[in-house]
């Protein structure tokens, strides 16, 4: 058996069980199975990883960039933008790919519209460097939003943000904020400033609609979770581990 997984500290919101469940049914695929890791830390990671026989594993919060001095090598996007979700055992060793951005691009193009030339990131983590990346390959200006944005070179505060909403008329979440179970948490707490112009992308997939994605739209503005975004990465993700055994 071929064995896959996800790697997380907390994994209840997650749904990427659930997906490759449904396509190894859906295609008759018998010799794979996909498990979810929670994992309070990456200690002895490496010697785990070999332990558990995995031959590939998806990762999520927080351990995105946490996990790149563990891995043996990064493929070109991986290293580019910092931040991996997908990684494969090859001939031993540990190689770190990013689909989560290509995921994001291929979601978000259809929803663009010509005002959606600059953008405001919420966050500063794995996620959203791939989301910056992928803006970056769009032609999309963006700024990164922190809680802290001493700690985070380039990146304004959400009081900066705010006023800068006015004219960055697309706005990607990618902070748990919202997350399941802890759907009454917002990361933008300035609704006010959102209007039909705006195009609020939410990566959160569960729930399926949030606080965050409710409140815009009640203001006009265009919303989208990041489901189709979970299917993409995982669809690119058993691309890859697909060829492995």
């Amino acid at each position: 058996m071929n064995k896959l997984g996800l790697i997380g500290k907390t994994l209840g919101h997650s749904w990427s069980k659930r997906w490759f469940e449904a396509m190894f049914a859906r295609e008759g695929i018998d010799n794979f199975q996909y498990e979810l890791y929670e994992l309070p830390s990456l200690d002895d990671f490496r010697n785990w990883v070999f332990e558990q026989g995995l031959i590939g594993f998806n990762v999520t919060i927080p351990y995105k960039e946490a996990v790149i001095p563990h891995l043996d090598a990064l493929n070109e996007a991986a290293a580019a933008i910092g931040a991996v979700n997908c990684v494969t055992r090859e001939a031993g060793r540990l190689v770190g790919h990013n689909t989560d951005a290509p995921a994001f691009a291929e979601t978000l193009q259809p929803l663009l519209q010509p005002w959606h030339t600059s953008s405001l990131i919420l966050g500063t983590g794995g996620a959203a460097k791939a989301v910056a990346h992928a803006l970056r390959e769009l032609h999309i200006d963006s700024l990164m939003v922190s809680r802290t944005p001493e700690k985070h070179p380039g990146a304004i505060s959400y009081l900066e943000a705010c006023e800068a909403a006015a004219e960055r008329f697309l706005i990607i979440n990618t902070t748990p904020a919202g997350m399941a179970p802890n759907e009454a948490l917002t990361p933008w707490p300035y609704t006010y400033r959102l209007g039909m112009k705006h195009l609020c992308y939410d990566l959160i997939y569960n729930p399926e609609e949030t606080r965050f994605m409710t409140e815009a739209e009640l203001c006009g503005a265009q919303v989208c979770n990041g489901l189709l975004m979970l299917e993409r990465q995982a669809e690119l993700s058993w691309m890859r581990f697909s060829e492995l055994h």
